[in-house]
């Protein structure tokens, strides 16, 4: 199968193209770095020709810095989809495998001791301020129990990455609906692994976690460290994407959670890091960010019953791995 890949030279597009390459696909490869915008409809024309499936990694990614970050958000999350679909419908190309992120859901799911399962509004400030990270009951202020998120659970995004990537799903069900194509969107975990970006503003915790220790500084931990997380390694979410090359309806988009089923604090896995490289131990800073959420734990299992997808790399051989592997 030809394959056009949209950000085939960064961090998680580099894998899926070796992912593709090896499970006996060509691979056609898009990407900034090559000087080819998705934004940009005759560079994207140029690749189109042939191609039977579309795989969309590029993206702007991290939770940002400050609104003035909105318009490169939808410059190129947004704008750039629409252009890649539109181009897609011109060359009568009908699959599309999509980048989504779990940053849809806003906060994860919960349990009230009192209420059952509720969907707590944005954590207040005040409470943060104080130290109380946890969310609370939307009905009667208590705390909750964390539960596992399903692809069912109503869209909450918080930031404006998350917003977009939402909207890049909105987009891609409408581009299904009026040609009849077939779209999947994968909602990636947290994703580490090998040439993952080195820490920036836009990094995600692994990444910043990973350079720290690299320069021989403590990791910096925010909250309390009981923020719990699926990190699911980079190799796992390659072949995820393949799974989902023959996956899906016509004129519809199906949506799957990529993750490893295994769920750790973020000062696990800091900790975890930290132990492989022997130190120095993180550092709990009580600090926050307004938009991060509390928890965000997957239920995979809809992945595993259709796509037949099931992460092999468990948390422990991934840190070991990632302690030492080369960033990007």
């Amino acid at each position: 199968m030809k394959v056009l890949l949209t950000g085939s030279a960064g961090f998680i597009g580099s894998h899926v193209a070796e992912a593709l390459t090896e499970a006996g696909h060509e691979v056609a490869g898009l990407d900034l770095r090559a000087g080819a915008d998705v934004r940009d409809g005759a560079a994207v024309d140029r690749l189109m020709p042939g191609a039977e499936v579309v795989v969309h990694q590029a993206a702007k990614v991290g939770l940002g810095v400050d609104v003035a970050d909105l318009p490169d958000y939808a410059a190129v999350n947004v704008y750039g989809t629409a252009v890649l679909l539109a181009a897609m419908a011109r060359h009568g190309v009908g699959r599309l495998v999509l980048a989504s992120s779990m940053v849809v859901y806003g906060e994860g799911a919960y349990d009230c001791a009192e209420h059952g399962a509720v969907r707590p509004a944005a954590r207040a400030e005040d409470d943060l301020v104080r130290g109380f990270f946890e969310p609370r009951c939307p009905r009667c202020g208590a705390a909750l129990t964390s539960a596992s998120i399903g692809e069912d659970a109503p869209m909450d995004p918080r930031n404006a990455y998350a917003t977009t990537k939402l909207a890049q799903e909105h987009l891609a069900a409408n581009w299904a609906r009026e040609t009849g194509g077939v779209a999947v969107a994968l909602r990636y975990h947290n994703v580490y692994g090998p040439r993952m970006p080195r820490d920036t503003p836009y990094s995600g915790v692994a990444a910043i976690f990973r350079s720290a220790l690299e320069a021989g500084r403590a990791p910096r931990v925010f909250e309390d460290g009981g923020q719990r997380r699926d990190f699911v390694h980079v190799r796992d979410v390659a072949r995820a994407n393949v799974a989902a090359l023959d996956a899906g309806r016509p004129g519809t988009l199906a949506a799957y959670n990529v993750a490893s089923g295994e769920p750790h604090t973020v000062g696990e896995m800091a900790a975890a890091l930290a132990a492989e490289r022997g130190g120095p131990e993180p550092v709990t800073t009580g600090e926050y960010r307004l938009g991060d959420v509390r928890h965000i734990v997957a239920s995979p299992s809809l992945a595993g019953k259709e796509l037949g997808f099931t992460a092999a790399i468990g948390f422990g051989e991934g840190m070991r791995e990632f302690a030492r592997a080369p960033l990007g």
